[in-house]
Order: structure tokens, then C-alpha cells, then sequence
């Protein structure tokens, strides 16, 4: 398989997470209650698989790989998403403040909670769209696919150093125990 086809596959769980925080700030802002501890667990989520794990493969192995094969790192397409993965990281520790406030309770939370969270799924849509449609397409284009087989691989080792085992399994079982719940919203 190759490398951005992994972290493609790994955009779809992303995508279905953001699916469910945005429908989870939508009946907040609407006055009604979500599960104390869903953002919490979101805000875990998008810090450690999409930010630690997921944006660390791009960072730490992709977007070197991309720079070996003439891709500039400092200016251009690299940049963007580097400068992306900053606001996002900046975002999601705003959300997990505001769901700690409002997991206690402190219904004044709510208000930023709700805009930082849904500032977050429109950077991240807007975000994967690009990486799929314009970033990870250059990197198919540059890095032989010989490369991008050992480089898949790779991933596999960096996710277990920085994950651990069973960590992914059980973020994709949270993110359909919550696409369940939101299902039920409607």
C-alpha cells in the first residue's frame, strides 16, 4: 500500500469524528445536552491520532520524503500544512479546555467551546481536502512507489512508538460509538 493512501484511509476516520463534534456543537449552541465527556474525548482523539500520530507521519516521515524528491519544506504546499497543523493544535487545546469547563458544569464555557470546535472541523475538512487533492497527489507524482511501500511501512512502527497497541482500535471503536449517537440526534 502505498504511504498516502495510508494517510488518506486515516482522513476518513478523522472525517467521521468531525462529523460528530460538529453535530455535538450544534445541539450545544441550540441549548441542548451532549454527554459530559464527548468533547473531552474528541479533544483526546484529534490531539493524539489526528495531531501526534496521524499530522507526526506527515511531518516526521512524509514531508522529509517529499523534500528528498525536490518538494520544498519551507515555502509552498509543505508550509501550508505545517502552519494548518499549528492553528489546529492551538484549536484543539482551546476545545479541551472549554469541555473540561463544561464536563463540571460551567455552562459559560459553552459559547467558546462551541466556536473553537466548529473553527477546528472546518480548518481539518478544509485541510484533508487539500492534503488529498493537491499534497499527497505531488507526493504520488515524486516518490517512487517502491519508496512509498517502505515508507507505509514505517508508519506502522512510528504508530506503535507513539500510540501504543490497541490505541487505534479502540479510537475507532469511540468514533463509532459517537456516529451512533449523533445518528440518534437527528
Amino acid at each position: 500500500m502505498l504511504a498516502t493512501q495510508v494517510l488518506r484511509d486515516e482522513h476518513e476516520g478523522i472525517l467521521a469524528m468531525l462529523a460528530v463534534v460538529e453535530a455535538a456543537a450544534v445541539r450545544l449552541r441550540d441549548g441542548k445536552p451532549i454527554p459530559k465527556d464527548l468533547m473531552s474525548n474528541a479533544a483526546d482523539f484529534f490531539s493524539n491520532f489526528a495531531d501526534k500520530c496521524h499530522h507526526g507521519k506527515e511531518e516526521d516521515r512524509l514531508f522529509p520524503k517529499m523534500a528528498q524528491y525536490g518538494i520544498p519544506e519551507e515555502d509552498g504546499p509543505i508550509a501550508v500544512m505545517k502552519a494548518e497543523h499549528e492553528q489546529g493544535r492551538a484549536l484543539v487545546r482551546a476545545m479541551r479546555e472549554g469541555a473540561a469547563r463544561y464536563a463540571d458544569g460551567d455552562a459559560k464555557a459553552v459559547p467558546a467551546l462551541v466556536r473553537n470546535t466548529l473553527e477546528y472541523v472546518e480548518l481539518l475538512r478544509e485541510h484533508i481536502g487539500k492534503e488529498n487533492q493537491v499534497l499527497f497527489m505531488m507526493a504520488d507524482q515524486v516518490i517512487p512507489e517502491a519508496e512509498q511501500q517502505v515508507l507505509a511501512r514505517d508508519y506502522d512502527e512510528f504508530e506503535a512508538n507513539v500510540m501504543g497497541a490497541g490505541v487505534h482500535e479502540r479510537y475507532h471503536a469511540m468514533i463509532a460509538e459517537y456516529q451512533k449517537l449523533a445518528a440518534s440526534w437527528n
